[in-house]
């Protein structure tokens, strides 16, 4: 396969199916040289194409809870006490950036998701 940017569904299909070929291509040989540039070919088409945009950062917090087995109370001494937690994940208070430095140091989390804006809920009042 010639290299070149690939500008349709068809070139994208087929230099998908050329780096399936050369996958197991030896270190420092041609082919694995043809693979790496294809690659990045392929990666650059695929962010143009089908940009994956960042996570809410609440949605982004659970998730990280799940897949960690962390609860609500492990969130207490990133956040703080169990209402203030309860506020953030029921979206009726934003992160301060007191929460997110917290988060990010303690979870080794990115701060460029936790700044992220998103939509608040108004607060019920009881």
């Amino acid at each position: 396969m010639e290299l070149k940017p690939i500008r349709t569904d068809t070139e994208h299909t087929e230099a998908l199916a050329e780096i399936e070929r050369l996958w197991e291509a030896p270190d420092g040989s041609a082919e694995a040289d043809h693979l790496e540039v294809l690659t990045l070919l392929v990666e650059a088409y695929e962010k143009a194409h089908f940009p994956i945009s960042a996570p809410d950062p609440v949605s982004y917090l659970e998730y990280i809870m799940e897949a960690r087995g962390l609860t609500r109370k492990d969130m207490e001494p990133y956040i703080g006490p169990r209402g203030r937690v309860a506020d953030i994940f029921n979206r009726t208070r934003p992160l301060s950036i007191a929460m997110i430095r917290r988060l990010c140091s303690g979870l080794d989390l990115p701060a460029d998701i936790l700044v992220q804006p998103y939509p608040l809920r108004e607060k019920e009042v009881a």
